[in-house]
């Protein structure tokens, strides 16, 4: 999976010198897991005072939705999730059901640019 700048950029900070064991690891040097995970995103949310439970899945809920409404194309965010079918991603699309921009409206369009109603 390609990484941005910034998730990089966290990622050599959080390795720093390390050339052995896990890329994220707890402070024994245990791989991170699941339940760590979640703690950890509980703890981070408690911090920045958010009293709404926060769990990895939420945020994994939040970064499909975000891509859908910023325009991204179904079929890479399905990539992007690693949703086998394209339904399970398109239940994350809040717009799914927004008739203004049906493709319908898109082929009339095509065949009749300037419709006279």
């Amino acid at each position: 999976m390609p990484l941005n700048t910034p998730t990089r950029q966290a990622l050599d900070v959080v390795i720093g010198d390390r050339t052995t064991g896990f890329v994220l690891q707890t402070s024994t040097g245990h791989a991170l897991d699941r339940h760590n995970v979640a703690k950890l995103v509980a703890r981070i949310a408690q911090r920045a005072g958010i009293t709404k439970r926060i769990s990895p899945h939420s945020l994994r809920h939040s970064a499909i939705t975000a891509a859908l409404d910023a325009g991204v194309p179904l079929h890479i965010v399905q990539d992007f999730a690693r949703h086998a079918d394209p339904r399970t991603t398109r239940r994350y699309d809040l717009n799914a059901n927004r008739l203004d921009e049906h493709a319908a409206y898109t082929l009339a369009d095509q065949f009749d640019p300037a419709p006279s109603y």
